[in-house]
C-alpha cells in the first residue's frame, strides 16, 4: 500500500533530508529480518536483509547489508559493512556504515574496538553515529548528531540476550535531561526461530516532534544493536 503524507496534504514545508519526510508522521517503525532459506539449513551466512514498516504494516523502507562473502563467514557478527536504506520507489534515502572492528577479551576495553555506526542522509552528508561503551554486563551506546554532540544514551538490559519468551529492552534517554524518551526493543520470535536462525524482529519508538534526521540515526543504532548481540557470533575474529 502505498504511503500518502498528511503534511503534503496541509501543504507542509519540508527541509530535511529527501526520502525521510514519512519520518516526521512516526513515532516508531517496526523492522522485519528476512531469514533465506539457504542460511536456514547451510547456516552458511548471507547478507542480511529488512523490511521497516509502521505500525500499520505498511512498508516504509528496504534495508540491505553490503559486505564480501570471506567477511561474513570469518567475522561473524564483527564485519564490516555498509547498508543502503531504499524507499517504496527504489531511491536510496539513508546509508549505515559499519566498520569492521575486533572486539575481544583482550582488547574490549579499548576504544578504538568497540563497535560503531555512521549514518548518512543522503550518501555522503553524516547526520549522526552510534558508539558503543565499554561496560562488563549492561549494554551501553551513545548517540551523536552530525557535529559530534551528544544527544541520546541507550543503555540496554543486564546482560542482555532474547530468551524465555522475554523481549529484549533498550531504553533511549536524553543526554540533556537523563529522561526516557524511547526504546529499541528485540521482540521474541518463538523457540524455534530464536534458536535455529538469527532472523530478529525489532522495534523502535522516539518522540513524534523529533527532528527526523535523529529518528534515522536511531534506526541505524538499532541495526548495531541487532548485529552486536543478536547475530551469530564470530567464529574467528
Amino acid at each position: 500500500m502505498e504511503l500518502e503524507s498528511h503534511h503534503a496534504q496541509r501543504g507542509f514545508q519540508y527541509t530535511g533530508p529527501p526520502g525521510l519526510e514519512y519520518l516526521s508522521e512516526l513515532d516508531q517503525l517496526l523492522v522485519q529480518q528476512q531469514k533465506e532459506m539457504l542460511e536456514i539449513f547451510t547456516g552458511w551466512e548471507s547478507q542480511n536483509k529488512y523490511k521497516i514498516v509502521n505500525t500499520m504494516g505498511q512498508l516504509v523502507y528496504f534495508a540491505t547489508e553490503d559486505s564480501d562473502l570471506c567477511t561474513r563467514q570469518c567475522c561473524g557478527n564483527l564485519r564490516g559493512f555498509n547498508m543502503p536504506v531504499i524507499d517504496t520507489v527504489g531511491q536510496e534515502v539513508m546509508l549505515f556504515e559499519r566498520p569492521f572492528s575486533c572486539t575481544s577479551a583482550g582488547c574490549y576495553c579499548c576504544y578504538s574496538c568497540l563497535q560503531e555506526m555512521k549514518i548518512y542522509a543522503p550518501r555522503g552528508q553524516l547526520i549522526g553515529s552510534v558508539h558503543e561503551h565499554f561496560d562488563f554486563c549492561t549494554p551501553t551506546y551513545s548517540v551523536f548528531d552530525a557535529m559530534e554532540q551528544e544527544v541520546f544514551k541507550i543503555t540496554g538490559d543486564t546482560c542482555a540476550i532474547a530468551c524465555c519468551g522475554n523481549d529484549v529492552n533498550f531504553m533511549v534517554l536524553s543526554s540533556a535531561t537523563g529522561e526516557t524518551v524511547g526504546r529499541i526493543q528485540k521482540q521474541w520470535t518463538g523457540m524455534v526461530r530464536e534458536v535455529f536462525t538469527d532472523a530478529d524482529n525489532f522495534s523502535v519508538t522516539f518522540p513524534m516532534e523529533l527532528d527526523v534526521k535523529m529518528k534515522g540515526v536511531l534506526l541505524g543504532a538499532l541495526f548495531l544493536i541487532d548485529f552486536v548481540h543478536f547475530e551469530r557470533p564470530n567464529p574467528f575474529c
